[in-house]
């Protein structure tokens, strides 16, 4: 195993861990936070993992003083969790929840204490209930309710967030969750998915505007999930048609808009049997065109794409054929082939190589854009030794081989200015319940200790000496 290379990082490089609300938070009936499509979803029998909710979760609303405690002792620069929007503004609509503010203020002020830069992400998957009712991302009127909840949590935070995060990952957010059905709310129309596709792409732009207009200054990024995609034959037209497909789904129908001002034409061209576009309104594209001070790049794995003849079972990877719907929308004809291992507990290939060819890609075609990792890491079947230590390999060794290959691609140019641990602490993994553990600190389950593992001793000095052993 190796876990370094010698490997030191520019100057001012920002080194942190992230969270989300509903992963960690519980407290889900208490201090005047309404319901989330989370709390729906999992409370919905057969839709989670041995049924497992968010309700307690790591218990972080009771606890943070003492997880902050953890992150100062990690050395970390910066925090990135998110605020929960039913935490904040209950229905979805309507003045702010005071209780839920002061949750956030005291969170934020609590990582200034310890010189912990809070990078706060607005939107990390929990929509209040009562918006969904009303549509959800399928409607438009839910991006203009995201702007005013960003301006409420502006006009309360302003002062001490380092960097405004719209959205995680709104791939999942709208494939997943209308799409596949996978995740919240659980839907599974191919229509709607691209709808919320654009509705979470104009949330972006008009959250960032409702930030800026209360904090001019204020410093905004997007996080994305975005997919390194790769042809099984290389040589076959078919396949790398199939990879392009897969590319503008699930990359281009958000860095069109965001970082180009339009979607691009072989997306609209691929999906017009599915839908026809009609929601997009004009200067829509312009207003998710946000100038952005960094992009959050959210990596694990890579894919691996063939055309599908139709007569041959499809591969389990893609989800095609499930109970479930499918999250690639309008490419029926698209087969997931499992790419070789090794793998992490979730089943996804580890594959450093993709990052670093990832970064190249993002400063290539959009230079002189900032970018941080914000999410990177893996879930591995942890054990507590009889000593109570859990010892953790295979996360070190992940996470410094990504290291290394985030390194690689600062070398070759891009401009990488960070990278966040995923995650701080074990915690809901969603549809995946409390079965897969992603932390550097082990959570037990039944009594809510917390277990610093080998990684987070580890990481710890990584941080301190700017670098690899």
């Amino acid at each position: 195993m190796s876990t370094g290379t010698g490997r030191r990082f520019p100057d001012g490089f920002l080194w942190g861990s992230a969270t989300a609300s509903y992963q960690i938070e519980g407290a889900v009936k208490e201090g005047g936070r309404g319901p989330s499509i989370w709390d729906t979803y999992s409370h919905t029998p057969g839709k989670t993992l041995n049924g497992d909710t968010g309700d307690i979760a790591d218990d972080h609303y009771h606890r943070w003083q003492e997880d902050l405690g953890h992150i100062a002792d990690l050395g970390l620069h910066a925090y990135r969790f998110s605020t929960a929007w039913p935490r904040v503004q209950p229905g979805g609509r309507g003045p702010a929840n005071r209780e839920g503010l002061d949750f956030y203020s005291r969170l934020a002020d609590g990582l200034l204490e310890r010189g912990v830069k809070p990078v706060l992400t607005l939107y990390h998957w929990d929509l209040p209930q009562d918006l969904e009712d009303a549509g959800g991302w399928t409607a438009r009127d839910t991006a203009y309710r995201f702007a005013d909840y960003a301006e409420l949590v502006a006009r309360e935070l302003g002062d001490r967030v380092d960097l405004w995060t719209t959205l995680n990952e709104p791939w999942c957010s709208a494939y997943l969750g209308y799409g596949s059905g996978a995740h919240a709310p659980g839907r599974t129309d191919g229509a709607a998915a691209l709808s919320a596709v654009h509705h979470l792409n104009l949330a972006h732009g008009l959250g960032l505007q409702a930030v800026r207009s209360v904090l001019p200054s204020a410093r905004g990024s997007v996080t994305l999930n975005l997919h390194v995609i790769r042809p099984v034959d290389p040589s076959s037209d078919d396949d790398r048609d199939a990879a392009r497909r897969v590319d503008a789904l699930a990359n281009r129908a958000f860095t069109g808009p965001m970082l180009s001002g339009a979607y691009p034409d072989d997306l609209l061209a691929d999906t017009a049997h599915v839908t026809d576009w009609s929601f997009v309104r004009p200067g829509d594209t312009e207003i998710a065109r946000q100038p952005l001070d960094v992009l959050g790049v959210n990596y694990y794995s890579t894919g691996l794409v063939r055309r599908w003849d139709g007569v041959e079972p499809r591969s389990e990877a893609d989800g095609h054929g499930d109970a479930l719907g499918s999250p690639w929308v309008g490419a029926d004809d698209v087969e997931f082939v499992r790419p070789e291992g090794p793998y992490t507990a979730m089943g996804w290939n580890i594959d450093p190589g993709g990052l670093t060819e990832l970064l190249l890609r993002i400063h290539r075609e959009h230079p002189g854009l900032p970018m941080m990792i914000t999410e990177n890491g893996a879930a591995f079947p942890d054990t507590v030794s009889p000593g109570g230590a859990v010892h953790d390999p295979l996360r070190v060794d992940y996470i410094a081989r990504h290291l290394e290959a985030t390194g690689q691609a600062i070398d070759q140019g891009a401009d990488v200015r960070g990278y966040f641990a995923w995650s701080l602490l074990d915690n809901f993994e969603w549809a995946f319940g409390y079965d897969r553990r992603f932390g550097l600190i082990r959570v037990d389950y039944e009594t809510l200790e917390r277990t610093w593992k080998d990684s987070a001793h580890w990481y710890r000095d990584v941080v301190a000496r700017n670098g690899l052993d």
